[in-house]
């Protein structure tokens, strides 16, 4: 969330943007530095992996498609709410407040769809399947669909092209 909004407010966006680079450039250089933090801080649960893997009784007794499925569940999870950050950071040139918009957008995209989906009568299921909740917990079984792939990829897609549009309208000021 502090990627844009702190370069905004300490005026370094200008200096970023007079550069020969696109806003799409910009905003992907920004996604993938925090997609390469969620991959670092997930890259340790290996270790656990290899840990209960060789420690078990007998030897190799873990559920593997529960973990790696959880494990790439996470991947995609960290991807969304790393698009999130972005967006709600190219909005606001304050980094608490880009904090604070991040949370809860991303809040409601992982439960919000739930609470609200009573409200729909016969359409329950759709808007349950809009939140991140129901593709997440699909993941984490294990079962790597093409579905929650295509879903989490083009989650991912839409902010970011809310975010060069953010960024973008920034010539029209």
């Amino acid at each position: 969330m502090n990627s844009l909004a702190e370069e905004k407010r300490s005026g370094t966006l200008e200096l970023l943007l007079i550069r020969p680079l696109s806003d799409t450039k910009v905003i992907l250089s920004k996604y993938f530095a925090a997609l390469t933090l969620v991959v670092l801080s997930l890259l340790p649960t290996l270790i656990y992996y290899y840990s209960v893997s060789r420690l078990g009784f007998p030897v190799g007794d873990i559920d593997s498609g529960g973990f790696w499925g959880s494990f790439i569940g996470l991947l995609f999870l960290g991807s969304a709410f790393a698009a999130m950050g972005i967006f709600s950071s190219s909005l606001t040139g304050n980094p608490i407040v880009a904090f604070l918009t991040a949370v809860v957008l991303s809040a409601f995209v992982y439960m919000g769809f739930d609470f609200v989906a009573p409200f729909f009568g016969s359409t329950v299921l759709f808007v349950q399947s809009l939140g991140i909740g129901a593709h997440y917990a699909s993941m984490s079984r294990g079962v790597i669909d093409s579905r929650d792939v295509i879903y989490f990829l083009s989650l991912n897609l839409f902010f970011l092209y809310l975010s060069v549009s953010v960024l973008g309208r920034r010539k029209w000021r």
